[in-house]
């Protein structure tokens, strides 16, 4: 698999999934510069001073991932992501339709990236049937993996079981970023059922992985996160 030139440093992108800024700033400063990507979504967002945590992350040199998706009207939606484009972030999430995702790409600047969101790793066949969807999960990801690109977006979400089939039948230089990575192939934990170890994600074509759970729970977070950097230096190499 030949991999994008991305600083391998950045391949690993911490789910900051904490009650409020405040254990936020506390654990980005135990983990140091074993972590250089996070992710802050709507936990954070809804707990006050999320922007002020951005700024933060952004004076210390670390990216961000504003993992918001942003699903309403198309020219509500455009707006939201014209708002955040000039805020420094790397990565927006939409979890919407084609004309959602225009609207994103259309206003994202030059800078912010924006990714389609195609099936949450949260979702199996059952949840599908639950939403209404007729299609499998494989032709769901794809089809909107698909109309991802074709709208103008950087890149997808998507667990990386289903990363072979969009390297295969999406254009290459579609952005993927897995998540729901636990230490045991496909083993569901909590609320996630579609889940891949590290090395099954980057082996499968990811460029970047969503971790959160296994290094925040663990008795040493800097550890586990060093860890996962040194294998990802290891496997994806130069």
């Amino acid at each position: 698999m030949q991999h994008k030139h991305i600083p391998n440093k950045d391949r690993l992108i911490f789910a900051m999934d904490v009650p409020d800024c405040d254990r936020a700033r506390a654990l980005a400063n135990e983990l140091g510069d074993a972590v250089t990507f996070y992710k802050i979504g709507l936990e954070l967002m809804m707990s006050g001073g999320y922007f002020e945590l951005l700024d933060w992350m952004l004076a210390r040199d670390k990216k961000v991932f504003c993992d918001l998706k942003f699903f309403d009207i198309p020219a509500t939606v455009g707006s939201a992501v014209r708002q955040l484009e000039d805020r420094g972030a790397s990565f927006v999430t939409v979890h919407g339709n084609r004309s959602m995702m225009e609207a994103a790409a259309e206003n994202k600047g030059d800078t912010l990236k924006v990714l389609g969101v195609t099936a949450l790793t949260s979702l199996d066949r059952g949840d599908l049937d639950d939403l209404g969807f007729d299609c499998d999960l494989d032709a769901l990801v794809l089809s909107r993996a698909r109309q991802a690109l074709e709208a103008g977006c950087d890149g997808v979400i998507s667990s990386g079981l289903e990363v072979p089939m969009l390297r295969e039948q999406v254009d290459n230089k579609l952005l993927v970023i897995s998540p729901g990575i636990r230490p045991v192939d496909n083993k569901p934990m909590g609320d996630q059922k579609r889940v891949v170890t590290a090395e099954t994600a980057f082996s499968n074509g990811a460029d970047y992985i969503v971790v959160g759970r296994p290094i925040r729970d663990a008795t040493s977070p800097r550890d586990v996160a060093e860890a996962m950097q040194e294998s990802i230096e290891i496997q994806v190499g130069t």
